[in-house]
């Protein structure tokens, strides 16, 4: 059985692109639900300016809430030094930094072009330093881009290989308009993970095309053994058209344990924290496992199927 590590990201991925502000005390106790229910990362919330999110604007006081659970590593999206020096205030495990590789994509989303993203990121990693907290840097639309187009893998090698050099721990690979399909993402991965052992690898599939749970397959084929997935596949980019949501946590995991992984989650826990997610932002999640049950949730067997006698029309039910 193979170990798999997956990481939570509903709290700063979803919740930024809900439009009903969620509580801090709320958010907080979500987060302490998920912190225990075995994942490895829990994403949860950016440092980003108040006025560009606000529906993360109460990062510091969520930050500080939580209780930590031993063995869970808290990430938080930094996106420049000012945030950088916030999110050290709070005792962060990882910084999470975000660029594209796609030009247009980075333009539209952050403002800036990919030389200028960069330069903005590795005064961040400087300030960050070589203390105690890790950084991570997640590169958007290395499947596809819908302005661009496919992105050439030597591209995205470029980017992976700029970051490594400053010494960053990981990199995720995100797939963030949904764009990736399985023969792709298996190629990709294997080509990244060759090419750079030592970095802590992670895959972060977007569900817009429907193919996120066959491209964790194929990322797995290829080795990878770290995935982002989201509480109710909550998530999305606002600035690219067509997103949807990112690939369901319960979905993801519950597939993964049918294939024999061991996913360090607690899915029954994993459920009850998903349960809570439409009270809070107002309206149903696309979770699959949420509607239809685990596989083995079985049914009441049918008094008719015992007795062999005939099944009742719906009519004759309703006027019995």
């Amino acid at each position: 059985m193979k170990r798999l590590y997956l990481q939570e990201v509903a709290t700063r991925d979803g919740f930024q692109n809900e439009k009903t502000f969620i509580a801090t005390e709320d958010k907080i106790a979500l987060i302490d639900a998920l912190s225990q229910c075995g994942y490895a990362k829990i994403e949860v919330t950016s440092f980003t300016s108040p006025k560009a999110i606000p529906a993360l604007r109460d990062a510091e006081a969520v930050m500080c809430g939580i209780r930590r659970q031993p063995g869970v590593e808290y990430t938080v999206l930094v996106p420049n030094v000012r945030g950088a020096e916030r999110a050290l205030g709070c005792d962060i495990d990882e910084a999470n930094l975000v660029m594209s590789v796609s030009e247009p994509h980075n333009r539209s989303n952050l403002r800036m072009t990919r030389e200028q993203s960069f330069a903005q990121l590795r005064e961040v990693i400087t300030v960050i330093g070589r203390g105690p907290v890790a950084i991570n840097v997640s590169l958007s639309t290395v499947f596809g881009c819908p302005m661009q187009g496919d992105v050439p893998d030597d591209e995205v090698l470029h980017w992976v290989e700029r970051f490594a050099a400053l010494g960053v721990r990981g990199v995720t690979l995100c797939d963030t308009t949904g764009m990736a399909y399985p023969t792709q993402v298996q190629a990709l991965s294997q080509c990244v993970r060759e090419c750079f052992p030592d970095l802590q690898l992670t895959l972060h599939f977007h569900n817009t095309r429907g193919m996120a749970l066959a491209n964790t397959v194929a990322a797995l084929e290829a080795g990878i053994d770290r995935f982002d997935a989201s509480l109710g596949g909550l998530g999305g980019c606002p600035y690219a058209p067509g997103a949807s949501g990112n690939v369901c946590m319960e979905d993801l995991a519950h597939m993964l344990e049918l294939m024999g992984h061991d996913t360090g989650l607690d899915l029954a826990r994993v459920l009850a924290a998903s349960s809570r997610l439409p009270g809070l932002i107002g309206h149903d999640t696309p979770s699959q496992i949420i509607k239809a049950g685990r596989r083995l949730d079985l049914h009441p067997i049918p008094e008719h199927v015992h007795t062999l006698s005939r099944q009742m029309t719906h009519t004759e039910r309703e006027s019995a």
